[in-house]
């Protein structure tokens, strides 16, 4: 098949370091090693392609489409910017057609993806992370609030699946959109790229996170944590591996806790590197708030698990149900450092324990959580195959046998395949 994935968030770089960012190139990533070709549209690349899609790109199933980044005065101007810019998100998905599927990641202001999928008569899968107009109102400001639900009930109603992250998403996007064809899948990882170490070399015992250092990641917590910790393990250590709008002032307070000495902060890391970093952990930490948001799906519990790190994770959102209590890792309260480092301190004293949860937190994604497996069950809502074969389309077939057959027929000739192009808009 030909592919179109549409994201248009002018806050998510496709080939960037933050979650949002690994989300998309590890869908982008299944659809194609299965054979598919795919054409990315978006605002902001953000830096260059991992190399196996450099080489699809070489190959000509991949081209990449970056549109530019919107600006405005004000909030209410980016606003009315970004609404304007949808159409031309939609026209250059349409001239980069046809298509025979779509995959849009909703943004706050796109339905180029779903439009294309329902005047072309083509599935179209919408993967919904989260309730964005109220993330906008809370945190950045939103003037067009009527215009941004709008949004969401066009989309999920043009498209075939809405494949959400999380119970709490789908219901809010049914409750406005009632006829919309929701399903729940949660994210995935990607057990190739993510190993257990082979060993465990001489070193202090090391506590870790993963993630952008945003308040509502809970990173103070760990950081208490951590010094009520090193109490009973003088030597343990802390290593944080992303960077934030948070990063000073966590610095600060390793400072005053007089830890500073024993936390390391990496800054952000491609995603090739996080391996190499989860190995340098015993156990791993996901410290989400207790007042914080639960409608997430947490990307670095997957990520923790299949490195075969024991996971300490709050008790919140959706937490509790990727993390069973005592088998594949532990829970917590959310924004209680204390419970959180006594859990973090029988680990320590426990190789053993920490070697069998971290098994069965491996074995436990291997079998059903890997990206591979959320593609094909988000496809598959649509009326997809993933893997390459004659029946990939069903009825929905534009272009012919060819397209299920990997042999990239309707791409080859089509000009500029394989560049990555750029159109000026809302530069």
């Amino acid at each position: 098949m030909r592919i179109a994935y549409v994201c248009a968030d002018p806050g998510i770089p496709v080939f960037g370091t933050k979650g949002a960012s690994v989300h998309v190139q590890e869908v982008v990533r299944v659809l194609l090693e299965a054979g598919h070709a795919v054409d990315l549209f978006c605002r902001r690349t953000g830096g260059e392609p991992w190399p196996a899609a450099a080489a699809a790109r070489a190959e000509g199933r991949l081209t990449v489409h970056e549109l530019g980044r919107i600006r405005g005065e004000d909030v209410a101007d980016r606003e009315r910017r970004a609404m304007a810019a949808d159409g031309d998100m939609l026209r250059a998905v349409t001239a980069g057609g046809p298509f025979d599927a779509v995959y849009e990641r909703y943004s706050l202001w796109s339905t180029a993806g779903t439009t294309y999928a329902r005047e072309r008569g083509v599935p179209a899968v919408l993967e919904v992370n989260a309730p964005l107009p109220a993330e906008q109102a809370r945190h950045r400001g939103l003037v067009h609030a009527d215009e941004a639900h709008a949004v969401v009930r066009r989309a999920a109603t043009g498209a075939s699946a809405v494949v959400c992250v999380s119970e709490p998403v789908a219901a809010w996007v049914r409750d406005l959109a009632p006829g919309a064809a929701v399903v729940v899948e949660a994210n995935g990882v990607d057990v190739t790229r993510i190993r257990p170490a082979a060993g465990r070399p001489d070193r202090p015992f090391t506590v870790g996170f993963v993630g952008t250092l945003k308040p509502w990641h809970g990173t103070e917590t760990v950081l208490e944590a951590h010094a009520l910790l090193r109490r009973s393990v003088p030597d343990a250590r802390l290593l944080l591996v992303g960077d934030g709008p948070q990063a000073e002032a966590l610095r600060q307070q390793a400072r005053t806790l007089g830890t500073a000495g024993a936390v390391e902060a990496t800054g952000a890391v491609a995603p090739v590197d996080v391996p190499t970093l989860l190995h340098r952990m015993d156990v791993a930490t996901a410290p989400y708030p207790a007042a914080g948001e639960g409608y997430f799906s947490p990307l670095k519990a997957y990520e923790y698990m299949a490195a075969g790190l024991p996971v300490v994770a709050s008790a919140v959102g959706q937490l509790p149900g990727v993390v069973e209590h005592g088998r594949t890792g532990f829970l917590v309260p959310g924004s209680d450092p204390t419970a959180l480092a006594g859990t973090l301190g029988m680990l320590a004293g426990d190789r053993r324990l920490r070697a069998q949860v971290g098994r069965a937190a491996r074995e436990h994604v291997a079998s059903g959580h890997t990206w591979t497996h959320v593609v094909e069950r988000s496809l598959a809502a649509a009326g997809l195959r993933l893997r390459v074969g004659s029946s990939a389309l069903g009825d929905n077939s534009t272009v012919g046998d060819n397209s299920t057959l990997g042999d990239n027929s309707t791409v080859g000739d089509k000009p500029g395949v394989g560049e990555r192009e750029r159109v000026g808009v809302g530069s």
